[in-house]
């Protein structure tokens, strides 16, 4: 009861997921990304090793569409599934299983794939997807996603409202660089956007300065350190 988005950003190498759902907790089970290896959107009867083996599979080096075929053939509920897939050069492909509630299907774009169910019809797909293209690409990933569920969410969406939203960014290191998440709203995309502007505004600057690989020490805890020892 859910539509998403799963992207690659050729620019940046940024891969991320947007997802809205009637269901709490959007963001717990239903979107999964990883470094420079790709992304997944698992819902409708969500199966969350979807996610977690996709992710393993990509990180493999296998592109989308095997990583796919992979999955729906590995998973005897297949046909009440859906799944969007994008690796770490763009490469797309997804799976609405015939069991989906209606309106359900998907969308196959350059580095991004769009999906939904029980849905008021395929003009929340279609409005989702040309938002995400609309946008400037200087707005950076997450706030490209943002646009694309807020225009997806105008069209009606989810048949029974919404309840949650998501949006996931991840850049080059292990941990996420966006991870914004509403579990439970009237408006969950409203509220989305709110945290977006809190995140950018008052975390973003902080997880830039953290420890990296190749930096373990951090530019915040080096700063911290050299002004402790310098009083």
């Amino acid at each position: 009861m859910t539509f998403s988005l799963t992207v690659h950003d050729p620019v940046s190498g940024r891969l991320g997921v947007g997802a809205v759902t009637a269901e709490p907790a959007v963001g717990k089970l239903v979107s999964h990304a990883r470094r420079r290896a790709g992304a997944v959107a698992t819902q409708a009867a969500i199966n969350p090793y979807l996610g977690l083996d996709g992710l393993s599979l990509l990180d493999e080096g296998l592109g989308a569409e095997e990583v796919l075929e992979r999955l729906v053939a590995g998973d005897p509920g297949r046909d009440a599934r859906q799944v969007g897939v994008v690796d770490a050069v763009g490469g797309v492909a997804a799976w609405t299983g015939p069991a989906c509630p209606d309106w359900s299907g998907h969308l196959l774009g350059r580095g991004m794939t769009v999906q939904g169910n029980r849905l008021v019809g395929p003009e929340t797909l279609e409005a989702t997807r040309q938002a995400y293209l609309d946008a400037p690409a200087d707005l950076g990933v997450a706030r490209r996603l943002l646009a694309a569920l807020q225009a997806g969410e105008e069209t009606g969406a989810d048949r029974d409202g919404a309840r949650s939203a998501t949006i996931l960014v991840v850049d080059t290191e292990d941990y996420p660089l966006w991870d914004v998440r509403i579990d439970d709203a009237r408006d969950p995309v409203k509220e989305l956007a709110r945290l977006v502007d809190v995140f950018e505004e008052d975390l973003l600057p902080t997880l830039k300065r953290l420890p990296t690989r190749n930096d373990q020490m951090g530019p915040m805890t080096r700063s911290l350190l050299e002004a402790g020892t310098a009083s």
